[in-house]
């Protein structure tokens, strides 16, 4: 429990005082997922520069507000604070655009036909969940990439990275162990262990976005019901 304490999440709730260590842990959760919010905006029917200011609008935001200080550290997850945060901001920026409060960009009428367009073509909310899901997986993949680096097996990594997220066929195994001069049963072996830790690792990151260890199991379950997977 207490090495759960020092994860980025945990940290940013506790401090309620905005400390230099927090700040940073905020900051870098914020680069870490600001391509969520960028598709929920363009799925929301906004242009891409208007998407690219509003997500950079939307950040500024949420730090200088410091939304996260009121966030109920019981039930705190990262990912859900910034959706519940980033409709609060849609909603007052198109209540600034009906007031002719804000320059450039899309009207109000303009705003809610995006709006309505985006209702009938797919589901904005659906584009934010696979875009967290996959920067969940992608900082997951690229932590194990250094760690096999580290460990020198950079090489093998390469060669199989394709594979620890599809299955690969027989066929698959053998080309990949034929060029890295392996077995294809040790081949298979090392996949499997590389897997493993990959499945640590995406376990490791959603720890760093919740407040409350139980919520990693949840938070697991969401991405892999995004991403089409299942099982624990």
């Amino acid at each position: 429990m207490a090495a759960f304490q020092t994860t980025r999440w945990s940290l940013i709730l506790a401090a309620r005082a905005p400390t230099d260590q927090a700040r940073g842990a905020l900051d870098e959760l914020c680069r870490a997922y600001r391509p969520a919010v960028l598709s929920y905006l363009r799925g929301r029917g906004l242009s891409p520069d208007l998407a690219e200011d509003y997500t950079q609008g939307f950040f500024t935001r949420f730090l200088e507000k410091r939304v996260h200080a009121v966030a109920d550290p019981e039930r705190g997850r990262f990912r859900v604070l910034i959706r519940t945060s980033l409709d609060h901001y849609l909603a007052d920026m198109r209540d600034h655009e009906r007031a002719g409060k804000r320059g450039g960009g899309l009207n109000a009428a303009d705003y809610d036909v995006a709006l309505a367009e985006t209702a009938a073509d797919g589901s904005p909310e659906h584009e934010f969940e696979l875009a967290w899901a996959l920067t969940v997986l992608d900082r997951a993949m690229e932590a194990l990439r250094v760690e096999t680096r580290a460990n020198g097996k950079a090489v093998m990594f390469a060669q199989v990275r394709e594979f620890l997220t599809e299955a690969p066929d027989p066929n698959d195994y053998a080309r990949v162990a034929a060029a890295l001069g392996m077995r294809s049963n040790t081949l298979a072996v090392a996949i499997r262990r590389l897997r493993q830790r990959l499945r640590e690792l995406v376990r490791a990151e959603l720890a760093e976005t919740v407040a409350d260890p139980a919520d990693v199991r949840d938070e697991l379950l969401a991405l892999r019901s995004v991403l089409g997977g299942s099982g624990d």
